[in-house]
Formats: C-alpha cells, sequence, structure tokens
C-alpha cells in the first residue's frame, strides 16, 4: 500500500494516525429500538497491513471480548504501520441475552456469507462480509468452549497454507490444531475471500479466565510484531513462552455412562493410554465408572459438567501423529 491511502469504511474516511468509532447499524429489536455494533478503528501514520480482531460471534462466548477489551484499554491496537479493526462483540443480541444465538434463533457461525433478504442473522452476515471484509488482509476470530466445556488455548487452521502455518506459530497458543473449516462459518467464508484468518479458542462460555486471557493479548502482540505493524520486542522478550504443540488430529472422548462426572486432570495436559482421568458416579454411591484414555495425547477440552449423559462429550484428545 502507498503512504496515506485514502481508506472509507462505513462511509467514513479513516485518517491516519487517527481512531475513529463507527457503528454497524443494520437491524432493529423488536420494540424498534436500534442494537448497533461498534466498530473501534485505529490506523497507523504509515499504510500497511490490515488486522480484525473480532468476538462475540456468539453472544456468551465472552473471554473473547474481555482478550480485545484489554488489548483496547491497554491500547495494544494502536499501530504505527497498518490499522487494527477492533470488533469486541459481534452478536450484541446474543451477548445481552448472554446466549449463543441471534435473536431469530439461528447460530451466526453457521449463515455466513449471508443474504441481503435472508433471516436477521443472514442479514447482519451479509454486512459484514460487505463493509469490513473487503477492508482487511488479517483476522483473529476470538471463541470459547460452548456449554461447560472449556478449552485450553488453540489456533485452529486449515491445512495446505503455509502463511497461516506460520502466523499460527508466531501467535505462540498452547496447541495449533488443523481442523477443517465449518460449514458457512465465518472462517470460511473469509478464507474463501482470500483473507488469513486464525480462529483462537479457550476458555468456556460465560467465564473469563486470566491465564487464556494473557495467551490471547499476548498473541495479538506477536502477530502485529511479526506483520511489522507494532514492536513490541521489549515486553515479549520479557515473557517467553514455549513453542506451540502442533495438533494433527484431534477426537472426543465420551462417556460410556449417565451420572456424576470428576475429573482429576487439567486442560492442556499430555495423558496416556488406559490412564485413569476421572470417573463417573450414580448419585447414590451404588456405582461408579472410572474414564480411562483410549489413546496417549493431549487434552485439548475438556467438560467441566458435575452431571453427564451417556454420549455426551468429556475429553477433546489431540494427537500429534496424522
Amino acid at each position: 500500500m502507498k503512504k496515506h491511502q485514502p481508506m472509507t469504511i462505513l462511509g467514513t474516511p479513516i485518517l491516519p494516525g487517527k481512531q475513529t468509532i463507527l457503528n454497524l447499524d443494520i437491524a432493529r429489536l423488536h420494540t424498534r429500538a436500534k442494537v448497533e455494533v461498534p466498530v473501534i478503528v485505529e490506523r497507523g501514520r504509515e499504510d500497511g497491513p490490515v488486522l480484525l480482531l473480532n468476538a462475540g460471534i456468539h453472544g456468551n462466548e465472552v473471554n473473547g471480548v474481555e482478550i480485545i477489551r484489554d488489548i483496547i484499554a491497554r491500547k495494544i491496537n494502536k499501530p504505527k504501520r497498518g490499522t487494527v479493526i477492533c470488533i469486541p462483540v459481534l452478536n450484541v443480541f446474543g451477548f445481552l441475552s448472554q446466549t449463543r444465538e441471534f435473536p431469530d434463533g439461528k447460530d451466526l457461525n453457521r449463515v455466513f456469507p449471508g443474504s441481503k433478504n435472508g433471516s436477521l442473522a443472514s442479514i447482519f452476515a451479509f454486512h459484514l462480509m460487505n463493509n469490513i471484509l473487503p477492508h482487511i488482509d488479517y483476522c483473529i476470530d476470538f471463541h470459547s468452549g460452548g456449554a461447560n466445556r472449556f478449552n485450553s488455548s488453540q489456533i485452529r487452521i486449515s491445512r495446505g497454507n503455509p502463511e497461516l502455518v506460520e502466523l499460527a506459530k508466531v501467535f505462540n497458543p498452547r496447541f495449533i490444531v488443523f481442523a477443517p473449516d465449518r460449514e458457512k462459518s465465518f472462517r470460511q467464508a473469509a478464507t474463501r475471500s482470500g483473507k488469513q484468518v486464525l480462529l483462537f479458542e479457550g476458555g468456556k462460555s460465560l467465564d473469563f479466565h486470566k491465564r487464556i486471557t494473557m495467551r490471547g493479548t499476548r498473541g495479538v502482540k506477536n502477530v502485529m510484531h511479526h506483520l511489522g505493524m507494532r514492536d513490541f520486542s521489549e515486553e515479549l522478550a520479557q515473557m517467553p513462552m514455549p513453542e506451540s504443540i502442533i495438533i494433527e488430529h484431534s477426537s472426543w472422548v465420551r462417556a460410556r455412562h449417565g451420572g456424576l462426572f470428576r475429573f482429576h486432570i487439567k486442560d492442556g495436559s499430555k495423558v496416556e493410554k488406559g490412564e485413569i482421568i476421572g470417573s463417573i458416579s450414580d448419585p447414590y454411591g451404588k456405582f461408579e465408572y472410572k474414564v480411562r484414555m483410549p489413546a496417549s495425547g493431549h487434552v485439548l477440552g475438556l467438560n467441566h459438567a458435575p452431571i453427564v449423559n451417556q454420549g455426551d462429550a468429556l475429553i477433546h484428545l489431540g494427537s500429534t501423529n496424522r
């Protein structure tokens, strides 16, 4: 990009060296009240890459919201070169009601690229794709585990993209997981539009976790530093982290019995085949089943629910072998 190339988002000129707060206003509640999605744009004095940080595509996944809030509050999103666009809460509707879905019952992350004349969620997806996405080069999409599932910090990417693998290593989560794009997800639609997308998973719904927030915030610094947007070398040198573990394959270990579930491992732990990691019992002390690992691997996600049904996912187990 040439220096001081014109940039206009949502009809508003974005000036070099300035912060601009926009509103993605495309819908109203049934009360006719507006629901505006704040879009915070920080443009450096020199042109360069455009990075989108977004969270809350599922309204109850608030740890990503906290990560972007922390980034904005600490002014990490102010680049010397290039532009950082922050959308802390994409699904404001779900965030207000602390639910995953849009008011129309749709999962926003299953309707992309959307439609101008579709459902409410589809209309929102359409406007995001057509008003924000064309301006960006890179995106970090922040998510948390659904329901009671706690995810260790991980970046999920598709295979076959060397630049994305390099970016994931630069972000430096606990794990890098090769996972195919979900059909009609934001990641799939953005990738098909030629954008480089890292999907961050960490923590669980309706919960903040300090370790997850720290890892997410540090990852953004790593990426911005790598892209030449801002020099964070001094700060990053004070917090050295081990290299990410690359997960080639993952699957869920499911409950063979329903009952009260208790576990005695931590997310991120390495486990061995046959290792007992918890137990499931009835409420009356008559029955207890020991949960053994069917294979060796790393615990990418862990069900924190105290009560499980037969077939429920207990452990998301990752393997470094294909």
